[in-house]
């Protein structure tokens, strides 16, 4: 039997979901997300703004945060209760609606990363 055949496992479960293919635990109880490393980041945090695809509409984007995706989410609902307002994270990119360019630089300097300000 060819090993691709014998190595093949659950993909998704009534019972459980999502499964993990390394692992092989539900996607929950995946162990091989715990042992992700942090990136490094590439150098600052910026903090920009984007209407592109939006319809006009414009949100303010965070790129450069060199935390795991926990840590990012948490930073991102944090950051999104500061300014009163909605987001997303998409791609390790923290969006936040609307242009809050100025508060979440300042938030940002205060938890001690080194931020600038991109684009216009």
């Amino acid at each position: 039997m060819p090993k691709k055949k014998r190595e093949g496992g659950l993909v998704y479960t009534s019972e459980h979901g999502r499964m993990c293919p390394a692992c092989r635990q539900a996607a929950t109880a995946c162990r091989c997300r715990a042992k992700l490393p942090t990136r490094p980041g590439d150098g600052p945090v910026r903090v920009g703004w984007e209407t592109k695809g939006r319809k006009g509409r414009g949100v303010t984007t965070i790129t450069g945060v060199p935390l795991d995706p926990d840590a990012l989410k948490q930073l991102a609902r944090q950051l999104k209760q500061s300014c009163g307002t909605g987001g997303t994270i998409k791609n390790g990119v923290i969006e936040i609606q609307g242009d809050h360019r100025a508060h979440l630089l300042t938030a940002l300097r205060q938890k001690g990363w080194k931020v600038k300000q991109t684009g216009g």
